[in-house]
């Protein structure tokens, strides 16, 4: 589809100059701007493609109201890095050491700890990741979504703390322009994002098919302001956001204590962070109204604000700074963007293909990860030069190791 297309689409505004948006995912954003509980208009970012109900790469502005189904089941996903006191030159001509010392650190995949995280009496994570713990514990009892999930399998949310999961999650080793190494990880809400986020969904349907509401795409119903139901979904969906940004935290010093081990020192020091959430909705104000905003797969960029948007896993990363732009209700992408769904991807390429295309790069290079591919995203240079009205690229970063579930 061409960018005059879309940009005709009403109540859309885009920052895809020179990037392709698949037909499937404009029809979703029509959709989108037909709904009565917008408002304003959607703001599209260059990582556009096809979701559930909702585009990934859009941002959602709504009035007294929220769609479940657009903010996602893995609430509260996102990414972190911190840049580490090592220079490319002193990495090891071999990878694989530290990344199988990082595989045994972190689960990934389906894995999780044999036991549940205790970060309360595991001395290993320090007070004040503790004390975030120790809150998220009590504030998980006390939800009122508890009564529509049953069986919450509490003890799987705490053995899956700390863990980074499968699909497009990853832990990576990159080196910046300066030639400086960054530790950099994605993941989100796991198990307990994915049980709060399909529970919403439903009480929305049901919400939906009650009032008989008319809706071109049953993942398009929402959650009213006020509503039983939106409270005991926004309570949970911000804890959801917090466990996920705790579950990145727990990572991220257990990747930079497994760095620190390889190199017999500390390189990493994970109080300079970078860190941010892009599946999520949280309240703000633009245009002189209060509003609900749903990032799906977008990143806050307000002015000032650093930011992660990360490439494939054979491409190029970048950490920037917020330019605070009204339109796209200071957002930018999340990341470079599918082009290829996972199953276009294992029938369009070969594990020879990812070889090639992950060349340099010490990560798994088999059909597990195939649709991981890099041919199967958007060019990130592509997407980084339609977003220059959002954000200023503060570093480069290029992977040189890459672990994915």
């Amino acid at each position: 589809m061409s960018l005059d297309e879309l940009t005709h689409i009403e109540n859309v505004k885009s920052w895809t100059s020179g990037v392709e948006v698949e037909w499937a995912a404009a029809q979703q954003l029509r959709n989108l701007a037909a709904l009565p509980i917008l408002a304003g208009h959607i703001a599209v970012m260059p990582d556009v493609h096809l979701g559930k109900g909702a585009t990934v790469g859009s941002v959602i502005a709504t009035r007294a109201a929220i769609i479940p189904a657009a903010v996602g089941v893995d609430i509260g996903c996102g990414m972190a890095a911190v840049r580490t006191q090592l220079q490319a030159r002193e990495l090891p001509d071999s990878l694989h050491g530290l990344r199988s010392r990082i595989e045994a650190a972190v689960p990934v995949g389906l894995g999780m700890h044999a036991k549940p995280v205790d970060p309360i009496r595991d001395g290993r994570f320090g007070l004040a990741l503790a004390n975030t713990g120790k809150k998220l514990t009590e504030r998980f009892a006390q939800l009122k979504i508890l009564d529509v999930l049953g069986d919450a399998d509490e003890p799987r949310l705490h053995r899956q703390l700390g863990t980074l999961g499968g699909g497009n999650h990853f832990i990576e080793l990159c080196v910046d322009e300066q030639q400086e190494v960054w530790l950099m990880l994605h993941s989100g809400s796991r198990y307990i994002g994915k049980t709060i986020g399909e529970a919403a969904i439903y009480m929305a349907r049901d919400v939906a098919e009650r009032e008989e509401r008319r809706l071109a795409d049953r993942d398009l119903a929402w959650l009213d302001e006020g509503s039983d139901e939106f409270e005991r979904y926004v309570e949970a969906l911000r804890w959801a956001q917090d466990y996920a940004a705790h579950n990145r935290a727990l990572m991220l010093l257990a990747v930079a204590k497994a760095v620190n081990a390889e190199f017999g020192r500390e390189v990493a020091v994970t109080q300079s962070a970078v860190s941010c959430h892009h599946n999520y909705a949280s309240a703000e104000e633009h245009f002189g109204q209060q509003v609900w905003v749903t990032r799906k797969g977008a990143v806050s960029a307000r002015r000032g604000e650093l930011g992660i948007i990360p490439g494939s896993m054979g491409a190029k990363s970048y950490i920037v700074r917020g330019k605070g732009h009204e339109d796209s209700y200071c957002s930018c992408s999340h990341g470079a963007g599918r082009r290829l769904s996972r199953g276009a991807a294992k029938r369009a390429f070969t594990v020879g293909d990812l070889a090639r295309q992950t060349e340099g790069v010490e990560c798994r290079k088999d059909v597990g990860v195939l649709d991981e591919i890099p041919g199967a995203y958007k060019d990130i240079d592509a997407v980084m030069a339609a977003q220059r009205e959002l954000v200023e690229i503060v570093h480069t970063l290029k992977q040189v190791m890459c672990i994915k579930g």
